[in-house]
């Protein structure tokens, strides 16, 4: 039962935080919510005895990815006159549920079914996971977060770049 109520709440934070990050029209709070989303899914890790991977989670979702979106969106300082106007955005939410959903149900049913076909290997430690993660995928790993580098430091040039470009006034060419 105690399992139970500790996986109600997780799953209201993440789905509490699902909503506020899509809601909200600051950008500041929408990483809040990112935040808390990821939060909760290393608090789902945790409570099924994956303790590598909820502080995996962590490290890299909340400590590296939220921080670095918080970062870039107090840098680039959006405004929301500049923001899209969006008056069908709960109706486009509303649709994707409904579009999702029986694929949802597919993956449900597939994975309920997952243990059956790895019953004969043996139990996986963060050791296990450790050492293939620094020998066989660490190129990968190092691609992907220069990648996430990159995405950052690009949506800062492009950000100030708009702003130069406003306050400078233009030159008059003399014929």
């Amino acid at each position: 039962m105690l399992e139970i109520s500790i996986f109600i709440i997780l799953a209201l934070f993440m789905l509490g935080g699902s909503i506020a990050m899509i809601i909200n029209k600051q950008t500041v709070f929408s990483a809040f919510g990112f935040l808390v989303t990821m939060i909760g899914l290393a608090g789902m890790f945790a409570l099924l005895n994956a303790q590598f991977l909820a502080i995996a989670q962590i490290l890299v979702s909340v400590g590296a990815v939220a921080v670095l979106s918080m970062l870039t969106i107090l840098t680039v300082n959006a405004k929301e006159e500049n923001l899209p106007k969006e008056p069908y955005k709960y109706r486009w939410m509303l649709f994707a549920t409904i579009l999702v959903l029986p694929f949802t149900l597919l993956l449900y049913k597939t994975l309920s079914k997952l243990p059956e076909y790895f019953s004969d290997i043996g139990t996986i430690s963060s050791k296990v996971v450790g050492k293939l993660l620094f020998s066989q995928w660490v190129l990968p790993f190092e691609i992907l977060s220069i990648l996430l580098l990159s995405a950052m430091v690009g949506a800062i040039v492009i950000g100030r770049d708009s702003k130069k470009r406003k306050q400078r006034p233009k030159k008059r060419r003399r014929v």
